[in-house]
């Protein structure tokens, strides 16, 4: 038993194909194949039931497979424990992120962290939950940046900061008469939200009461991907929408007037670094985290027992 077959038996599992797995682990498919061949016969036993399509582990594959991501983890905690004693941080990073947190603190970020960092190879890529859950299961991603809690026992989650909801209306809109609102104050009707595939489109409704929300008719829907998309259609259209208090960073004078905070305790959405159980680039991760803290107020960071943290779903 070799560590490249392990790898390569690990691959097949998280692909559910001999040709995906093989083009992951850069190489052929009958190279690929042979060598999870050879193993199995060493092994006198079927890793995997090849008649299933997408393929899937026996069960006595499922056992040998749990073993082989224990033997790959504490293989990469070798190459942690090298690059814990070199000076500058060497190798990838490959990071998902859902699209209403990346604008907030990628740009602010990213530039510094590259250049404290130059000897890192990193990719951020803007995906929604189920994505980002899937490809750090599929080892895919190494981790994810996203709303939480997730609920899956496969994931650890690492809490970065609370972030609170804010409202922001039209210039003329009733919400505005208040300083200070609560959740009682929200018209479903008035609202433009995000899609379904945005996890913060649920914490809205939430929010909002999901009964109050459903049973609201509203002759027009615009399910938009992007905050910046909201405001436009509240600024020509009315009404109102809710947003993160990040993503006021970029907002002029005139908008900021058209914002209204809810009173305590305050909605907030809470967010995590998530990685699956086998993770072993720690101290990259507690780089990264650290640089996106640095653009955190500490308000956000420090736990605030008046808050409410919306469910996903």
């Amino acid at each position: 038993m070799t560590l490249t077959q392990i790898e390569y038996i690990v691959a097949v599992e998280r692909n559910g194909s001999f040709v995906t797995a093989a083009e992951k682990c850069f190489v052929t498919q009958p190279t690929l194949s042979m060598q999870i061949q050879k193993l199995e016969e060493e092994l006198g036993i079927k890793i995997f039931d090849r008649n299933h399509h997408p393929i899937i582990a026996t069960d006595m594959g499922k056992k040998i497979l749990d073993q082989a991501k224990k033997v790959l983890f504490e293989r990469n905690k070798i190459d942690e424990l090298i690059s814990s004693q070199k000076d500058q941080l060497i190798g990838s990073l490959n990071i998902g992120i859902i699209p209403t947190v990346a604008p907030s603190i990628v740009p602010f970020t990213l530039k510094s962290f590259v250049k404290k960092h130059p000897l890192l190879d990193i990719i951020i890529t803007e995906m929604n939950t189920e994505q980002i859950v899937q490809k750090i299961k599929e080892g895919d991603l190494d981790f994810g940046i996203l709303s939480t809690p997730l609920f899956e026992k496969s994931l650890k989650e690492s809490i970065l900061y609370h972030e609170p909801y804010v409202v922001y209306a039209a210039k003329d809109h009733k919400l505005l008469s208040k300083t200070m609102l609560t959740p009682d104050d929200l018209d479903p009707s008035e609202i433009w939200s995000l899609g379904d595939e945005h996890c913060m489109r649920f914490q809205v409704i939430n929010l909002c009461g999901k009964q109050k929300f459903y049973g609201t008719q509203n002759p027009f829907t615009y399910n938009s991907g992007s905050i910046m998309s909201l405001i436009r259609m509240v600024d020509i259209n009315g009404g109102y929408t809710i947003v993160p208090e990040l993503s006021l960073s970029g907002f002029h004078e005139d908008m900021l007037a058209q914002v209204r905070y809810f009173k305590d305790p305050a909605p907030v959405r809470e967010i995590s670094l998530v990685t699956n159980k086998y993770f072993t680039k720690n101290k990259l991760a507690i780089a990264f985290t650290e640089s996106v803290l640095s653009g955190v107020p500490n308000e956000m960071k420090a736990k605030n027992k008046k808050r409410t943290v919306l469910a996903i779903n």
